[in-house]
């Protein structure tokens, strides 16, 4: 089984984190997402659909992911040790692939044979092309012409895997506008179509759905840094957009009141540049959007904001209500990262450790210099590495007036 410890006891009935969460969506959409439910509350208690989870995440995804010690990162900040939690080990080369084998199998369980879905920084949608490609279903993804443009390297890896990828041309082109597209094709395909939503966003029981399938990362985390250093992290940290890859690590150390939870948004020019960065939590509020209350961007009137970020995978305007509830609560920290900040986190990773993050790694990455300071030496602190930044070289490429020495 795959059951997690949790004092909050969280989502409820409805699918509410607090006073976030929920299910906000079109009369002709309510029946299926509560068909989603059943077959999710289904799939939960049945320990065959487990099983088969794990041993493709042993046999096709790679797993465990190692848990790396970065001593020349540790020593060039001083203070704490810095491990990295390594997910962009995975296949396909993030975090993403944990969340898709997990959907995968329960669209499959639902007798679904048409596979939708939506993604940014393009690595959800290489992972939902994989999965599909493996159990032989189509599949469409939706995907911003914005982000389309920079990202053409995971989207001829789409391609190659058979999926059909419709860039989005409303509005910025970009996540949030995928996502908009992605859910009027599910109203309009309710019969035969499953949508893979890639975040811990989105209408009960996505959420938590996704969540589950990404505690993995936090629950080998927890064993691994018990086995090296035979006590729990002073602290954990990881990138947050819609934040799947930070309620994967955060969850399974949420009743450790000694671990500290931080999170690390997308400042983007700055806070106080209008529609200059993706910090929901630091620079939004709550509203409503994509089926869940949450909080966002949005002016004056309640009009969402165009999120902006360096980072394709980091520009959405909202963010996993999981996560604000534990922002409310003051259980988890948000901070931010700027782009100059993020690219300069990406060089140093490259050149201290032999790594290239993904963009979205390196606005936590330029973070835990500071955290590592303020827990001080003997402490331990574990960074998701949520991806690689194969994906992200020509936009860097573009940023960095020479080449490095």
């Amino acid at each position: 089984m795959n059951l997690l410890r949790n004092s909050y006891n969280q989502p409820d009935s409805e699918g509410r984190f607090g006073q976030f969460g929920g299910r906000y969506v079109p009369e002709t959409l309510m029946p299926l997402v509560l068909e989603l439910t059943t077959a999710w509350e289904d799939a939960k208690r049945s320990s065959e659909f487990w099983v088969q989870y794990h041993s493709l995440l042993t046999s096709f995804v790679g797993r465990p992911s190692p848990l790396y010690f970065a001593e020349r990162l540790t020593k060039h900040y001083g203070g704490a040790k810095i491990y990295f939690k390594r997910e962009e080990l995975n296949h396909t080369g993030a975090h993403k692939i944990n969340n898709c084998i997990g959907q995968i199998l329960l669209a499959r369980r639902m007798g679904r044979t048409r596979i939708i879905a939506e993604t940014g920084a393009g690595q959800h949608g290489v992972a939902s092309a994989t999965v599909c490609a493996k159990f032989n279903l189509p599949l469409v993804v939706y995907m911003g012409a914005k982000d389309v443009e920079r990202q053409a390297q995971n989207v001829f890896r789409m391609k190659l895997m058979g999926a059909e990828v419709l860039p989005v041309t409303g509005g910025a082109g970009t996540l949030k506008d995928a996502l908009n597209e992605a859910l009027r094709d599910w109203v309009t395909n309710v019969h035969d179509t499953y949508y893979m939503i890639g975040t811990s966003a989105g209408m009960h029981p996505y959420p938590e759905m996704v969540r589950d399938f990404q505690a993995v990362i936090g629950k080998e985390t927890r064993e691994q840094i018990l086995e090296c250093e035979g006590c729990l992290p002073d602290a954990v940290i990881a990138c947050v957009g819609g934040g799947s890859n930070a309620i994967g690590m955060f969850h399974p150390f949420i009743d450790d009141e000694t671990v500290r939870l931080i999170g690390v948004e997308a400042s983007g020019h700055g806070l106080d540049v209008y529609n200059g960065h993706a910090a929901s939590l630091n620079g939004g509020r709550p509203g409503v959007l994509h089926g869940n209350r949450t909080y966002l961007l949005q002016n004056e009137d309640g009009q969402i904001l165009e999120g902006h970020s360096i980072s394709a995978g980091l520009d959405y305007p909202g963010i996993g209500p999981e996560h604000s509830h534990l922002f409310d609560t003051g259980r988890a920290q948000y901070l931010t990262c700027t782009d100059k900040e993020a690219l300069d986190a990406f060089r140093l990773t490259c050149r201290l450790e032999g790594i290239i993050p993904a963009l979205e790694s390196s606005h936590a990455i330029a973070k835990v210099g500071d955290l590592a300071k303020e827990v001080g030496c003997g402490g331990i602190i574990v960074l998701n590495l949520s991806g690689r930044g194969d994906k992200d070289i020509d936009t860097v490429a573009t940023h960095i007036e020479s080449a490095p020495a």
